[in-house]
């Protein structure tokens, strides 16, 4: 072969090798192009751009009197288009960054205005469309910012870009906080109505398209959101603010006073079963109490004494014994299975009645082990038939689950029925004891707890919660009479004479129970003082437990539950004005003198004098021609202006304070009574935040 031919020949080896190396290229490019164009298409898209999702505003939580229990404010990132229309030519932009720099510097205090400049101009050489200005501003704070330099140049022009967050809060702060609840859903923690509800409260995220820009960070592609948040529903709960408040209030104090662990207080109405209270507290590492658990529904444990109700209920209804049945209490001890159950005090002969007054172990214990030793079944399945082996269903999460034993439990003894007897060897939580008592309450008829009347959306409801029944009748109306009668005895001549009130009648049982601390069992000596009753006795409204767990000043139902009862029934019968049956009779005659009325509110005065009855003349500021005519008391409504002076004389201190901060002032006071001299003369227009002196007398 000659030297040109073998040329020839490695020539086209190459070409070939070229031509199908360059084959191979086309037919790979046209598989990546329309074979898997899709795919790899998506993928860029997905690294450059994406959808995130757009939070909507959460629904509110309100109170059974319309009170904000929970609510979400708006709070913003705030980010600027450094190459936005209005300040697209240098000559603008460079004219006005230092003011806007004085200005965020003014307003922040965070950084100074040669700082702020600095970093706007780096920003803008950068040609940073994103820049990040400020984090979590409020909605008040946002608009003063939109009046800055640059900024007020418009929604576009001006490059603000503010991007909302909202921000939960509670406004009444610890208020039912365990009960109005929160959830993690990254954690899948969900708690009280916000946990409960989360489906409705948080309403539909939207959908915004975002693009990646320098730096990694995420730039929306368009200033409107491309599908629209839908807001979340309102949650109407049962809860009243001023009972709550008042339950904490009276919770909390007894516990300090106790040098107790920890505790809880329900209040519920009895017809309906809707839950006005429920207040929960512990005493931290600091000795600080603070709503950290809800005792009231997930605590199960061993009730002690309050339990003695279903035990005669039970004996009671099968026709064992009556109230006036004697027991022999003898010493005050009984001796069961090699283990002693005793009573505070020796109590001899007594009747059934009178044993539940003073809340003897020994006789209920007596009672159920003579009649139902041979047959404990027949005892458990009454309890069951109670309802009490079954949780009740709540509207929140979290109830702790019962435990009645029977004689098929693993656990059962020869010592179990007589325990049961006065609460021992059983469990329940205090809302689930209460919902017991309130049936008896509410004439044999057991009611579900309810937490929420409602959900609304826009104003219009979507769901209404009615009242559940669990049971129609719980026993005869001869037995639930007879448990009435001692339960009111126990209040008169028991253990809980001292909570008595002369205004009004009450209705309950203490109770007393030594609880088990794990390996230790009952040596360390520690207890649960507990309460539960229902008042007005004679037509009850309102019916409650309290229950305080290891105290160290006294452990006593009566001396250590009772007084939260007492002085929550108290404040709840001076404050509902349904319960006052005197109004009806009171009425002015002859010379009567009429009740004083100090200068302040129409609205307020009105309703107080519509509810007992009286006429009222309404003596306005105004032309005669704008005075009420009607015949009675006369009054007059004091206008509050913001820089106006108003005229507080005569008015009360609260009044006066009302009037006088909402006007805008800072307000001193000396004296107490009525205000009979003001530092600064009424209508006068006077700077807000003008301190103003009172005097009282």
């Amino acid at each position: 072969m000659n030297i040109r031919t073998d040329i020839l020949l490695r020539v086209y080896l190459s070409f070939g090798l070229i031509v199908l190396v360059a084959i191979a290229v086309l037919v790979k490019l046209f598989h990546l192009q329309y074979v898997e164009g899709d795919a790899w298409r998506a993928m860029a898209d997905s690294l450059s751009t994406r959808y995130v999702d757009v939070e909507a505003v959460r629904g509110n939580i309100f109170s059974n009197d319309g009170s904000l229990l929970a609510t979400s404010v708006p709070e913003y990132d705030l980010r600027m288009d450094l190459l936005a229309p209005g300040i697209e030519v240098d000559d603008v932009f460079y004219s006005k960054v230092d003011s806007l720099a004085s200005k965020l510097s003014a307003f922040f205090k965070d950084k100074s205005s040669a700082q702020y400049s600095r970093l706007l101009k780096e920003a803008r050489k950068d040609k940073n469309r994103y820049y990040l200005v400020k984090r979590d501003v409020g909605h008040q704070e946002l608009k003063k910012i939109k009046q800055f330099p640059i900024f007020n140049l418009g929604k576009y022009k001006g490059g603000l870009i503010a991007e909302r967050k909202n921000k939960r809060i509670l406004p009444f702060t610890n208020l039912a906080a365990r009960t109005i609840g929160y959830k993690i859903p990254e954690e899948d923690v969900h708690v009280g109505l916000e946990g409960a509800y989360g489906e409705y409260i948080d309403g539909k995220s939207g959908k915004r398209l975002v693009r990646r820009i320098a730096g990694g960070v995420w730039m929306p592609v368009n200033r409107e959101i491309e599908v629209a948040p839908v807001d979340g529903s309102d949650i109407i709960s049962t809860i009243d603010v001023n009972m709550q408040d008042m339950a904490q209030r009276a919770l909390e104090k007894q516990l300090i006073a106790s040098n107790a662990d920890n505790g809880c207080v329900i209040l519920m109405e009895v017809a309906t079963g809707e839950i006005r209270a429920v207040a929960n507290f512990t005493r931290d590492a600091e000795g600080v109490y603070r709503e950290k658990f809800n005792y009231a529904i997930a605590q199960s444990a061993e009730p002690g004494s309050t339990f003695k109700l279903a035990s005669y209920l039970v004996a009671l209804e099968d026709g064992k014994v009556d109230t006036n049945t004697i027991v022999e209490t003898g010493n005050g001890t009984y001796r069961v299975h090699r283990h002693t159950i005793r009573d505070t005090h020796a109590y001899g002969t007594i009747t059934v009645k009178k044993a539940f007054e003073v809340s003897s172990n020994v006789a209920v214990t007596k009672i159920i082990n003579a009649y139902y030793k041979n047959n404990p079944a027949a005892f458990t399945k009454r309890l069951h038939a109670l309802h009490l082996n079954e949780p009740l269903g709540l509207q929140i999460p979290g109830e702790g689950n019962p435990l009645i034993k029977t004689p098929d439990s693993k656990s059962w003894s020869g010592l179990s029925l007589p325990q049961m007897a006065y609460g021992y060897e059983l469990k329940m939580t205090p809302l689930q004891m209460l919902t017991l008592y309130n049936a008896v309450a509410n004439d044999g008829t057991m009611v579900a707890p309810l937490f929420v009347k409602e959900i609304r959306h826009l104003g219009n409801t979507i769901e209404h919660f009615d009242t559940r029944v669990i049971e129609e009748r719980i026993a005869s109306e001869s037995t639930i009479g007879k448990l009435q009668a001692m339960l009111e005895g126990v209040m008169i001549e028991g253990t809980g004479k001292r909570m008595s009130n002369p205004l009004y009648t009450m209705a309950g049982k203490t109770g007393t129970a030594q609880m088990a601390d794990g390996a230790n069992g009952y040596r360390d000596r520690k207890y649960q003082s507990s309460f539960a009753g229902y008042f007005p006795a004679d037509n009850p409204k309102y019916s409650m437990i309290v229950v305080v767990r290891n105290p160290r000043n006294g452990y006593y139902g009566a001396s250590i539950a009772g007084p939260v009862f007492r002085e929550l029934a108290d404040m709840v019968y001076a404050n509902d004005l349904d319960l006052q049956d005197d109004f009806e009779r009171m009425r002015f005659v002859g010379n009567t003198e009429p009740p004083p009325s100090l200068k302040g509110s129409k609205a307020a005065t009105l309703r107080v004098f519509d509810a007992l009855d009286i006429k009222t003349t309404y003596a306005s500021a105004e032309p005669m021609q704008h005075i009420d005519t009607v015949k009675g008391i006369a009054f007059s409504d004091e206008a509050i202006r913001e820089g106006t002076v108003p005229d507080v004389k005569g008015m009360g201190l609260v009044d006066a304070l009302y009037a006088l901060e909402n006007s805008g002032y800072r307000t001193t006071v000396s004296g107490k009574g009525k205000v009979i001299t003001q530092s600064l003369a009424a209508g006068q227009k006077v700077k807000m935040g003008t301190s103003i002196r009172i005097e009282l007398k």
